[in-house]
């Protein structure tokens, strides 16, 4: 189906929009053509598997399997990864991704290794395999992310909380796709990403999770839903009428995240200036403050 292409300065576009709103703090992937180049570098195994005998046709293609997998997993390591940086409370990954995708690497160079050499060239390749993907994609984070010196309770509440709302998100991500219309699919981005600036409020002072469950849960759930109905209905009928309702209820929200996460920064702002009128009065007290 086609598509209409236009930026802020087409036929048809409010001028007030900016047209990098859905791209405010964006980052470009790491998850790019080192990774793709993984799915593609086992490929020559085929013709090897195919111009040998049985026993060794099947040890080729289990190799070329193991390889391709291992591929897989490095791309799910550095998707996972990359949410672990964009946050500033994480747990870390419960599977280690990459370093799966690393030992998968070492046992499919190894197999391929002992079907054209030998084992002596399969232990060698192996190992220089698994060092260089290691080396060349990382570690997996090992520890939880901003959970040192506070309440472990309420801070696995929040990592908990934001990662159900972060699969709102990508849902919402995946069905808009369905409508085929780039400029909604714009306009969702720049919600999620007033959406992720209440989440990274959250992470600072997770006392705000209680004011805010609503919007990371029932709020994004409805939002989610509505996306799914509203991708379902355009991409049969391209509804007008049904684009202007959806548009609405994306400004509607964004308004009342935006209010939301402006709320609990005045009060975490009140909060700090209750804080330090109490020690300055101790300190008066004490006879400790310095006269201006």
């Amino acid at each position: 189906m086609a598509q209409k292409f236009g930026g802020k300065y087409s036929p048809g576009v409010s001028q007030n929009t900016s047209s990098d709103d859905g791209f405010r703090n964006a980052k470009r992937s790491r998850a790019g053509s080192r990774v793709n180049l993984l799915f593609i570098a086992p490929l020559p195994l085929i013709l090897k598997a195919f111009t040998s005998e049985p026993i060794v046709l099947a040890q080729y293609l289990i190799a070329l399997g193991a390889l391709l997998l291992a591929a897989w997993m490095t791309r799910e390591g550095m998707f996972a990864q990359e949410a672990y940086d964009a946050r500033k409370v994480a747990r870390r990954p419960a599977l280690p991704r990459k370093l799966l995708g690393s030992a998968l690497t070492g046992l499919g160079l190894a197999i391929a290794g002992f079907a054209g050499h030998g084992p002596i060239e399969a232990g060698i390749f192996a190992v220089v395999g698994g060092l260089l993907h290691s080396f060349a994609f990382g570690l997996d984070p090992m520890s939880d992310k901003g959970m040192k010196g506070t309440n472990r309770h309420q801070t696995d509440r929040v990592a908990r909380a934001v990662e159900e709302a972060e699969d709102h998100l990508r849902a919402m991500s995946d069905a808009i796709a369905r409508a085929g219309d780039r400029s909604v699919e714009r306009r969702v981005v720049a919600f999620q990403s007033t959406a992720r600036d209440l989440f990274r409020t959250v992470e600072e002072d997770p006392r705000d999770l209680t004011s805010a469950r609503r919007y990371l849960g029932v709020y994004l759930l409805g939002a989610k839903d509505a996306t799914e109905k509203f991708a379902d209905i355009y991409s049969r009928t391209q509804d007008a009428h049904a684009r202007a309702d959806y548009l609405t209820l994306l400004d509607d929200l964004e308004e009342n995240f935006a209010a939301r996460t402006q709320k609990l920064l005045l009060e975490d702002r009140g909060d700090l200036t209750i804080e330090i009128d109490v020690l300055r009065e101790r300190l008066e007290r004490e006879g400790l403050r310095r006269d201006s």
